[in-house]
């Protein structure tokens, strides 16, 4: 059976099982019967016919591949690349290009020449339409390109080359590969939905670019063998590229028959007619309304109606049968009565019976013999009908599926509503939504006076750092590439070479100058003409719509421009700076001469992109351009420890301890950055104990790993995922370095200010430092009211950075650590760098802090999580180009750093496995999508178990539910951020029972409100300040990331059925990454509530494997369910 599967495989992917089979690692080997590239100069065009060409009578050519679209004719000179597949085929040309003479062609023969080469391209698949597609959003390929065998997708890692058209700086790839592939044999299909599927819960596969046998289709439960390639598709790793059965199971394709099976029971039978009518429409929440559905006996037998029942769909029981009589013999249309709350008894004579918790109850619910009185037998020509009621209890539109049962078969209706609330009204957009258009650029005057202010801030003005710091500004060439919409890769070829020492600064370099001109190109849009300041006592005020939302970014000290066209064609220009923001209020420091003379009149306003910290980072490559044994380790050369003494374990944790004494503060970060308490001084301990003797095993053996720092220079990776207590180990790490390394100087950096002063905050209160060991180091435009109370002194000791060089400790940004720079700070000063939140910046922003270490003896720490967010890069091409990739992501896919099967290598990577924070169901489904179902269960349980039995809970218990809200997605105004009224409203309903229910309320400071738009964060604030819980935290992911709530509630906005796309960022915006949906899923401590569309959300395989979490285990309520689901779960019933 094997040999016969293999043999399928192999038909399917021959070149790629051939490169397999050889132990080849590089399938562009150029050899005997594979393919064969030439690039040939000065042949000849000996034909031409119709619709081809020959080039020496030996290679085929189209006008498709004439560069420039020139028209040739015979005896035209030309270079061309030419290819063919295996010595038995013929040539074919891969591009043709025109000769020119030097003369003629003003001096780009050396461009043409480059032109002509053929380069390497690693990259991803961006975008493929079946025929033609593009890697890294720039490159374009055709089906033609593709490695026999190959069928691509979005998100595919491939390996291709590529040529440039000079003319047109464009580029296009040939030989386009997957970059890594392997085989699996006798593996199990575990899930279907849809189009797509998952295999052995780690490989995903989409049917629509996946190679079967003829007449097979996978079926949950199947045993397979596959081919797969490295694909990014969600949180998965793989994508199988073809699949072939070793053993088909007994599961039949479920999906597909349901579907029919429905479409079936939709249908008239028995000449029975049912009236297609089952709109109740629009019902405000409480509503009761009345639907008259009619069955006539269209046929010539009696047929009799046993029982009128309910699928299930709708889990809020909003509907109920009502009568069932027979009706004179006329046809009419259903009748749409709406009842007042008064007429719910008693409908006319019809006799209603309840439930004992008030529920109707269906003819299906009473005993046989009552059902039996019930029946009703209609006819030949009588007609019957039926009254259905619904009582609106959910918001949003709702599916039920009435079943009609009758003697020999069963017809259904769906019947549908719309529930909506008064409170909905307050949340309607303010005006029709209308894009933006970009600005244009008016063309620039003839002369411009620049009128400057000045710079200094006066809280920092001692400072006066000299400005060491080169301009690094963006070439010219790569501007005019990006501006113009060509192709970069032309211009910096580099960029789709692997990344290695070699190349790593021009690529950096050139990432970094790409996110530069992004953040030019926003900026510029919300340029403002006309504005009319309001002159106050020392500054101008300038009110922008949207600051408080971001659009623009602004911070203190960046400057804006302030145009003034003159009569005569002169511009006036003035140079302002931030100074203080306020809401969208923003106070501009102005020329005191300008500022004088200025009576109001209007003003052009463009903002300007503060380049400091892109610059420091352009600093730090040119820094490190040494560091490759550091940042690209390929060895381990094991050193002297730096600290030799012995561990003191004297009462070592017992696996099974008590999970109620946590060595990690369950307060949220965002409190502890509150603190106000004093320093409290503690017994030191000796060398070889630890400061904090509740760490767990993992946290120990990482603190003894850096603190020996076998390894050094290598970077140390701590791998912390959510509530593990990384920080606190970190904290132990510092404490044991600076007491027991006394040579040593520490520089602990972050990506944010928030986590800064959470390490500075916890050192404080840790009660073993002296107080002038420590600075914390602030931006020049950082004010002094936004930092902790308990943080002044130790910022105040930052101020003089010449003298916070040389403290012990020393806490800063990441970017704020290039200051050092400017005092001539050389490397090897600190002797331990410490980056937390490493997986939330950038690699040119981390090697900032690192340039500051021995390249031979520093040792660097990075602790982080690569599956939670990364960092924040909004040039869509640096992005695809791995900006967005931080250091410690890479290095995590170094050979060294990788988890193999014995797990990783403990001198170099500890990862943290027990968590502190979360109930065991909300921890299990992270556990297994990101974390290979490692985490441990550590939580004190009086915390996570204080809302098991909450009453609104679908499953006691199991604090984790999914509510499914069908809503409407909207926009307003000129602003591109969704949101949902529906949802809102009903996230807010929760808020109310949780934070206002009688006995032992939640306090409004222990839940959190996410929600991945900025304009649902508003919406969903204005409806929480209406009902006084305006205490709640609202916002979106980013801002969550770090913290932790006793409750969770996730708003998802997105709600686009009728978009037929795949393509997930078109449909699921920001809620198509995996990373965000990890952050979202792991803050809680007690409760997650998530509310959204189960149908949008499915086509995600994160937010798939959640609703089918939450559906299998009773947690679902709202909306009817997607078919899937029901699906998935009589499958896995049937098992």
């Amino acid at each position: 059976m094997l040999t016969s599967v293999r043999c399928v495989l192999t038909k399917l992917v021959s070149s790629i099982w051939r490169t397999a089979d050889a132990g080849g690692d590089n399938i562009f080997t150029e050899s005997p019967g594979t393919e064969d590239i030439r690039h040939l100069r000065g042949s000849v065009v000996t034909q031409l016919c119709l619709d081809y060409g020959m080039i020496d009578d030996a290679i085929y050519f189209t006008s498709s591949e004439v560069l420039g679209g020139i028209q040739l004719k015979e005896g035209d000179q030309v270079n061309c690349i030419a290819i063919r597949d295996g010595a038995e085929k013929g040539w074919k040309a891969l591009r043709v290009e025109k000769s020119a003479d030097a003369w003629e062609d003003g001096g780009r023969t050396s461009l043409e020449a480059d032109s002509m080469q053929l380069r390497p391209l690693i990259g991803t698949v961006t975008s493929f339409d079946g025929d033609s597609g593009y890697i890294n959003q720039t490159t374009y390929f055709t089906r033609y390109s593709l490695s026999e065998g190959y069928e691509p997708m979005k998100g595919d890692w491939i390996q291709a080359k590529f040529y440039i058209n000079p003319t047109q700086w464009t580029t296009q790839a040939h030989s386009v590969a997957p970059l890594r592939y392997s085989r699996l044999n006798q593996v199990r299909v575990t899930s279907v939905y849809g189009n797509s599927g998952v295999v052995e819960d780690s490989v995903f596969f989409s049917l629509d670019s996946l190679l079967l046998p003829a007449e097979y289709k996978p079926s949950p439960g199947d045993l397979v063998n596959l081919v797969m390639v490295e694909s990014c598709q969600s949180f998965y790793s793989w994508r199988a590229l073809c699949i072939a059965p070793c053993r088909q199971s007994m599961n039949f394709a479920a999906e597909p028959l349901l579907e029919a099976e429905l479409n079936h029971l939709l249908e008239n039978k028995g000449g029975i007619d049912v009236s297609d009518y089952g709109q109740f429409g629009d019902l405000m929440l409480g509503e009761r309304c009345e639907l008259v559905l009619w069955i006539q006996n269209n046929g010539s037998e009696s047929q009799t109606l046993k029982c009128c029942d309910f699928a299930g769909w709708d889990s809020a029981e909003q509907f109920t049968v009502v009568t069932v009589s027979t009706a004179p013999n006329q046809r009419q249309k259903p009748v749409h009565k709406n009842f007042p709350e008064s007429s719910e008894e008693q409908v006319g004579d019809a006799k209603k019976v309840k439930r004992e918790n008030g529920a109707m109850q269906t003819d299906a619910d009473l005993p046989h013999d009552a059902r039996k009185e019930r029946e009703v037998e209609i006819s030949p020509g009588e007609r019957v009908s039926v009254v259905i009621a619904c009582k609106a209890k959910s918001l949003g539109c709702c599916t039920e599926l009435l079943l009609l049962h009758f003697s020999s078969f069963t017809i259904g209706r769906r019947l549908l509503v719309t529930v909506g609330s008064e409170d909905e009204n307050l949340l309607k957009p303010s005006e029709v939504y209308c894009p933006s258009n970009a600005k244009v650029l008016s063309k620039a005057p003839s002369h411009v006076v620049t009128v400057s202010a000045p710079k200094v801030l006066p809280r920092l003005s001692k400072r006066r750092l000299p400005n060491f710091l080169p301009s690094f500004p963006v070439p010219k060439a790569l501007r005019d590439c990006v501006e113009s919409g060509k192709d970069v890769l032309a211009v910096q070829p580099c960029l789709g070479e692997a990344l290695s020492p070699s190349n790593m600064f021009s690529r950096f370099s050139t990432l970094l100058w790409l996110e530069e001109l992004n953040a030019e190109k926003e900026l510029r849009e919300f340029s403002i003409s006309g504005a009319l300041l309001r002159k106050g006592g020392v500054y101008l005020h300038l009110e922008v719509l949207g600051l408080a939302e971001g659009r623009p970014n602004l911070n203190i000290g960046d400057r804006v421009l302030l145009k003034k066209l003159q009569s005569d064609g002169l511009e006036m220009e003035y140079i302002s700076y931030v100074t203080e923001i306020n809401d969208e209020n923003v106070s501009l420091r102005v020329n005191s001469n300008f500022h004088h003379s200025y009576l109001g009149e209007p003003l052009d306003v463009e903002f300007t992109y503060n380049r400091l910290t892109i610059r420091r980072c352009h600093n730090a490559l040119e820094l490190t351009k040494h560091f490759g044994e550091i940042l690209f380790p390929s060895r381990v050369s094991p050193q002297t420890h730096l600290w030799t003494g012995e561990w003191m374990d004297e009462n070592p944790p017992v696996e099974n301890g008590d999970a109620s004494k946590p060595c990690v503060d369950i307060k949220s970060k965002a409190k502890q950055t509150k603190g106000k308490g004093k320093q409290t001084s503690k017994p030191m301990p000796s060398k070889g104990q630890f400061f904090n003797p509740d760490l767990n095993p993992c946290q120990k053996e990482a603190v003894k790993r850096v603190l020996e720092a076998e390894c050094r220079p290598l970077p140390y990776v701590l791998f912390g995922p959510p509530g593990t207590g990384k920080t606190i180990t970190l904290i132990e790490i510092i404490l044991q370095v600076y007491h027991f390394l006394p040579s040593s100087r520490v520089l602990v950096c972050t990506p944010s200010n928030s986590a800064a002063d959470l390490i500075c905050v916890r050192l404080h209160h840790s009660g073993f430092l002296h107080a002038a060991s420590l600075a914390r180091v602030n931006a020049s435009s950082r004010e002094t009211e936004s930092l902790p109370e308990v943080l002044q002194p130790y910022s105040r000791a930052g101020e003089d950075i010449r003298h916070a060089a040389f403290h012990r400790i020393v806490v800063s940004t990441c970017s704020s650590a290039g200051m050092f720079h400017n005092i001539g700070i050389q490397e090897g000063h600190f002797t331990h760098v410490f980056l937390d939140e490493a997986g939330q910046a950038t690699e040119p922003e981390s090697l900032i802090p690192i340039s500051f270490v021995s390249e031979r003896d520093g040792q660097i720490v990075l602790a982080g999580d690569p599956c939670q967010l990364g960092p924040i890069v909004k040039s869509n091409l640096a992005n695809a180009f791995g900006l967005g990739m931080s250091l410690l992501e890479r290095l995590m896919t170094n050979p060294l750093y990788t988890k193999q099967d014995w797990g990783y290598n403990p001198k170099l990577v500890t990862k943290l496995i027990y968590n502190y924070r979360s109930h065991e169901a909300l921890l299990m489904l992270p556990s297994k999508l990101f974390y290979l179902g490692e985490l441990c269960f550590k939580a004190q349980r009086e915390i996570v178990d204080s809302l098991c039995q909450w009453k609104n809970l679908p499953k006691k218990d199991f604090p984790l539910f999914f509510h499914g809200v069908r809503g409407t997605e909207m926009r307003e105004g000129n602003n591109p951020s969704w949101f949902n009224p529906v949802e809102a409203v009903q996230v807010m309903l929760y808020c109310c029972q949780l934070a206002k229910k009688l006995y032992n309320p939640v306090h409004p400071s222990d839940i959190g409100i996410i929600a991945p738009y900025r304009k649902q964060c508003e919406k969903i604030r204005v409806l929480l300040g209406k009902v006084g819980l305006s205490d709640i935290k609202v916002g979106s992911v980013e801002e969550f990331q770090g913290q932790e709530f006793l409750v969770i509630i996730l708003s998802t906005v997105r709600s686009s059925e009728s978009v037929e796309s795949e393509d997930l960022q078109s449909s699921l915006g920001f809620l198509a990454n995996p990373k965000r949906f990890n952050v979202a899923i792991t803050r809680p401590k007690a409760l997650l509530i998530i509310v959204g569309d189960p149908h949008t959300l499915i086509r995600d395989p994160c937010f798939r494997a959640l609703l089918q979490y939450c559906f299998s285990n009773g947690a679902y309520l709202g909306c009817d369910p997607p078919q899937a689901l029901r699906t998935s779960q009589i499958i896995s019933e049937n098992q």
